[in-house]
């Protein structure tokens, strides 16, 4: 995997519908896992459940991502877009993690996840938010 940056969308409620109409807007592959699909389904109301956890679609070498779930639970419009930094290593996203959350805030620590990967959330010191994320044991 190679260190790239994207977009990452969020939206109240609405993502699996916005990225179907980006999908037929850019083409590509779209995937969507819903907060069922996922083992901390448990740790959700029902209300929640049917919500996007997270989507992917790729067209060619374009990646966009969406999500109904924000961090601090609340939605305002302008807040929508985060850049998300994919790391090919762990090393690389602690170096990143590290640096970037320096005079900053951490909004989620650095911890493996439930898909295997690493994954943290920070706001730099201009006051952009970052999603890190590597892949599973690629040191």
């Amino acid at each position: 995997m190679k260190t790239e940056i994207n977009a990452y969308l969020a939206f109240n409620g609405t993502a699996r519908e916005a990225m179907t109409f980006y999908r037929d807007v850019l083409g590509g592959e779209l995937s969507i896992m819903a907060v069922a699909d996922t083992p901390a389904k448990d740790k959700f109301p029902e209300a929640e459940l049917k919500k996007v956890m997270h989507s992917a679609l790729i067209s060619g070498d374009i990646t966009l991502f969406a999500t109904d779930m924000l961090p601090d639970g609340e939605f305002t419009e302008g807040n929508g877009v985060t850049m998300s930094l994919s790391c090919s290593s762990e090393k690389e996203i602690d170096e990143y993690f590290n640096k970037l959350s320096n005079g900053g805030k951490v909004i989620h620590p650095l911890h493996r996840e439930f898909w295997g990967g690493m994954f943290a959330v920070v706001v730099d010191k201009f006051g952009k938010k970052w999603m890190l994320n590597s892949e599973m044991d690629n040191k």
